[in-house]
């Protein structure tokens, strides 16, 4: 599982955000999104650790605590919807289109 880290500085690095965690357990991967166009952090960024244990540790403790000057957002990471082939109303683009073509 993993645990989604939210309103952290866009300087941060993924050694920096290893350093935090790494104090409740063994940190096993980091990921922080970078925005595609602009090169620049997201803002946000995922933290794996060797056991649940461990996550729940440091989401229990992280989570409200203030780090570089903002409030840490912690907690369980949900599952990534996949909305790649959705339009604003909800439905799918190509079908949509195909389907006024007739």
């Amino acid at each position: 599982m993993s645990i989604y880290v939210g309103n952290i500085p866009y300087e941060v690095t993924q050694e920096d955000l290893s350093s935090i965690f790494a104090e409740y357990g063994t940190v096993t991967r980091v990921y922080l999104p970078v925005d595609r166009e602009t090169g620049r952090m997201r803002g946000f960024g995922f933290v794996e650790m060797s056991n649940e244990t461990e996550e729940d540790q440091a989401i229990e403790t992280l989570d409200g605590a203030e780090w570089m000057g903002r409030e840490l957002r912690v907690n369980k990471a949900r599952p990534k919807e996949n909305n790649n082939n959705r339009n604003y109303s909800g439905g799918n683009r190509r079908s949509n289109n195909l389907a006024r073509n007739y």
